[in-house]
């Protein structure tokens, strides 16, 4: 399985509107962070986690041609803003999009595009929902995905699991009967907003605690914002096997 990590920031992305922090202003490409999102690319499918507001510039930078399905980990903003673009890959292949997520998310949806999901006007996106719940694994062709829960705040999302590897954005914590399925990981990907406690994130000091306790033979951090620091400068500090993910990325995972 090929990893390409479509966008690494928050919900306000690097730069920050009206910022000129040294992050903001940096030269390096690793400091831009669109928001987060990643396409997995297995032998028969091309699965992408979230569709977040620049889906549409993430597809055409990565040169994707097609997708056959979307993980929708929760109804925020910036992680579904970019539905309506879905219907390029509807109109390429003339096929409904399934999407993949819990009943709370598909029913928030339904509400936010009432022009997609309740209404005939021609040309919109092309959705079908399929429902997944905690702990239930489900199938996308070939590839067996465990769908793991836990809190972003208060609010319960889905991360997945595919094979060894996982994803765990936005997180803030877990309980003790979903990080159990969090064994024997040889890839985690993570979230680590910065270095200041927050009420629905955790800090690169929480997310390297919890590295060590699921002890996977690499991590990488996501959804990372403009106070987590310079990219080159952050990742010179980190633990040998723990790397910031970067825009444009891409690692192979058996």
């Amino acid at each position: 399985m090929k990893v390409t990590f479509l966008g690494t920031g928050t919900s306000q992305g690097i730069p920050v509107i009206g910022c000129d922090c040294k992050v903001c202003t940096s030269p390096n490409p690793k400091d831009k962070r669109l928001r987060v999102s990643a396409l997995l690319e297995l032998s028969d499918k091309n699965i992408l986690i979230d569709v977040g507001p620049d889906f549409r510039q993430q597809m055409l930078t990565a040169k994707v041609k097609k997708v056959d399905a979307i993980l929708v980990t929760h109804e925020h903003r910036d992680h579904v803003a970019g539905l309506d673009d879905v219907r390029a890959f509807n109109f390429k292949y003339n096929m409904d999009m399934p999407l993949y997520t819990y009943p709370r998310v598909q029913e928030a949806l339904r509400e936010a595009y009432g022009y997609i999901f309740n209404s005939n006007y021609p040309g919109v996106p092309m959705i079908k929902f399929e429902t997944i719940e905690k702990n239930v694994p489900f199938q996308i062709g070939e590839t067996s995905i465990l769908p793991i829960e836990y809190y972003h705040g208060r609010l319960p999302i889905m991360g997945f699991r595919v094979n060894k590897f996982a994803y765990l954005t936005d997180f803030q914590t877990i309980k003790d009967d979903q990080l159990a399925l969090l064994g024997d990981l040889d890839v985690l990907v993570i979230s680590a907003l910065h270095h200041q406690k927050h009420y629905s994130h955790i800090t690169l000091y929480d997310a390297l605690q919890m590295i060590e306790q699921i002890a996977p033979n690499k991590a990488y951090l996501i959804h990372m914002s403009h106070y987590m620091g310079l990219h080159d400068e952050i990742e010179r500090k980190l633990p040998e096997n723990v790397f910031l993910a970067y825009d444009g990325l891409q690692i192979e995972v058996n």
